[in-house]
């Protein structure tokens, strides 16, 4: 890894100056820590319900409207993520203080049951784009955009699709899962499995919701769907032939946002930790693989969306707001 910032005809993989709290060094404890010790911070949002084409609709919370006329910095939850998420409400708070509004994509089905059959995936990126046309039409602002795990796949796969035309001047993606086949593997070994089972069974809570409303779509097996052991028995059974893929597998292979990161035109931050739970390190992208507008920060540790440091006092400090903050500070 390099960390000469001269012009190359690729991005940069450098090494991320993050260090761990010292009681916190092991990937579990840093990916666990937020949800179980973290009190949210308390963020004021107003909930936009916003029209889409098709006749369903997306939410957008908003946050740090007192600061009139200031650039919006869009952001993106991770699966089965929401208005709550910790770490979307302390990257908001951090934010809002520095001067910028704040605008919280509710990936489509995400909270309250939509309208339509569709709901978000990893592939899905054209509820971001269409929010991005809106908010460029209607504020004229500086725009950004950060997304988590998920969310960071949703983003940077928008921002190669844009390419030059890409709205948001600058993008962060943390915990991003390159790959999604092998990490789809990852979270059926040893302690990972924990997580998906707390995210299948989120999941599930979802479809029963949904289906409630909407009718299940032709090709949806949403009785094998809601006995899924894992996330390649629910995307084989759901989300591929919900979304025109042949199989779990073709969706993995299309939707996988590592392929298409020599695409962007935007200055991007992606920041990962090699020892993810989700995820394995073979996964990450080399530096033939980056545009030259990409920069890749890797840590050895951090877990899963943690990346908590030591503070004052051995108090924690949650080191990727402030790290994400403070790179978008520099546009």
């Amino acid at each position: 890894m390099s960390n000469d910032v001269s012009a190359a005809p690729h991005g940069r993989v450098i090494h991320s100056q993050f260090r761990p709290h010292p009681l916190l060094r092991n990937p579990h404890l840093q990916t666990l820590g937020p949800f179980l010790l973290r009190s949210p911070p308390e963020i004021p949002l107003r909930v936009e319900r916003m029209e889409t084409p098709d006749g369903d609709f997306i939410d957008v919370g908003w946050s740090g409207e007192q600061n009139a006329g200031a650039p919006i910095a869009v952001l993106i939850h991770g699966l089965t993520g929401g208005f709550q998420s910790k770490y979307l409400r302390g990257l908001t708070q951090r934010l809002t203080l520095q001067g910028w509004r704040i605008a919280i994509l509710l990936l489509r089905g995400a909270g309250e049951p939509n309208r339509t059959h569709r709901l978000y995936n990893h592939g899905d990126t054209a509820d971001l784009r269409w929010l991005w046309q809106q908010l460029h039409a209607r504020e004229q602002v500086k725009m950004v955009s950060v997304g988590w795990s998920l969310g960071g796949n949703v983003l940077l796969k928008a921002m190669s699709e844009e390419g030059d035309a890409a709205l948001p001047e600058r993008a962060v993606a943390a915990s991003v899962p390159f790959r999604l086949h092998e990490c789809a593997d990852r979270l059926r070994r040893g302690f990972s499995r924990i997580y998906q089972q707390r995210m299948l069974g989120d999941l599930k809570t979802m479809l029963r919701l949904k289906h409630r409303k909407v009718p299940v779509p032709p090709g949806v097996n949403l009785p094998a769907t809601l006995r899924a052991k894992d996330f390649f028995e629910f995307d084989e059974f759901y989300t591929a032939p919900l979304n025109g893929y042949r199989d779990a597998q073709d969706y993995y292979q299309r939707a996988s946002c590592g392929q298409y990161l020599g695409l962007i035109r935007r200055q991007t931050l992606v920041v990962n930790s090699l020892d993810d739970p989700f995820m394995t390190p073979d996964i990450v992208p080399r530096e033939s693989q980056l545009a030259p507008q990409v920069t890749l920060e890797l840590a050895h540790t951090g877990g899963h969306v943690g990346f908590i440091a030591a503070g004052a006092g051995g108090r924690m400090e949650y080191w990727l707001e402030a790290r994400i903050a403070d790179w978008l500070g520099q546009a």
